[in-house]
């Protein structure tokens, strides 16, 4: 917060209180009057509203209510930039609830961690833990499902841009994965995009013209079977896709397709190894890895 808002904010915080404290003692009444001694002016059909002061518990609960406001501002920030003389913040106080719970549940980590993935993956409580972890930290991408959406990877079948072993799940969720699809457009131009369209297409058995097909093939095995295999079936140790199986993570209409040779993708698997402690690691590559199991 620059120094403007800082002391914008003390100087209106110190005006209302003072203001409050002000008013609230300014219209003290020393002593209660009966019924009818003094009115307001104010009449209402008949009712007249009577000049009697607080009752002095009322007034009471005002003047603590103030006091503990400027104890409160002296003790924890809300002045501005001034942080309190007791140095609290959210952050600290959500570290160290964390580092409470890291403490409480390492011994049972470290037991599941001694233990191979394959292992554990069947566990309830391992999948309990892994559920949680999932949903704080990969739901907002792959959905609480995990069944992905567009632009991210369904984790319940059995297409894997990167391999669906332990040891490849776990070094995607630990270093995370960039995968790269370069923009053809400029270098097949629109009639080359349509026909590799029409071939790629042609590789999960959907029908189109005969000889867009044919001239698509050779722009392909120019240009993508590098990446994609000369059968489509794609290269799991670049992160190329299976153009094969009907699968498809950018959307497998015709006019996706073209958009995603012409101009390119470009995913992001971000990196979980200075999120999440490596027992952490270990229970969400189980529960990763089980949501796959017997499809």
């Amino acid at each position: 917060m620059t120094s403007f808002w800082s002391y914008w904010i003390i100087i209106l915080t110190t005006i209302t209180i003072v203001g409050i404290t002000w008013l609230l003692l300014a219209n003290r009444k020393g002593t209660s009057r009966a019924s009818g001694e003094e009115t307001t002016g104010h009449v209402y059909d008949g009712i007249e509203e009577l000049d009697n002061p607080l009752p002095a518990w009322w007034f009471y609960m005002f003047l603590i209510t103030i006091v503990f406001s400027i104890g409160y501002l002296i003790a924890y920030p809300g002045m501005g930039n001034f942080k309190g003389l007791l140095g609290w913040t959210e952050i600290g106080q959500y570290e160290a609830s964390v580092e409470k719970a890291d403490a409480k549940f390492r011994h049972m980590r470290d037991k599941y961690l001694a233990l191979p993935v394959t292992e554990i993956a069947s566990d309830p409580v391992v999948l309990k833990m892994g559920q949680r972890m999932f949903a704080n930290n990969c739901a907002q991408c792959h959905g609480a499902d995990a069944k992905g959406r567009y632009g991210f990877p369904n984790l319940t079948d059995n297409d894997w841009l990167y391999g669906s072993t332990v040891d490849e799940i776990k070094t995607t969720i630990t270093a995370g994965r960039r995968g790269a699809m370069p923009a053809w457009g400029e270098v097949i131009k629109d009639k080359g995009v349509k026909e590799t369209t029409a071939y790629i297409m042609s590789l999960s058995g959907r029908e189109g013209n005969a000889a867009d097909i044919a001239a698509g093939e050779t722009v392909y095995k120019t240009y993508c079977a590098a990446c994609h295999q000369a059968d489509g079936t794609g290269n799991k140790a670049m992160g190329a896709p299976n153009l094969a199986n009907g699968i498809w993570l950018y959307g497998g209409s015709a006019e996706q397709i073209s958009q995603t040779i012409h101009s390119g993708r470009n995913g992001v698997m971000p990196a979980h190894e200075s999120t999440l402690s490596e027992d952490k690691i270990h229970i969400l590559t189980a529960y990763v890895y089980s949501l796959s199991q017997g499809r």
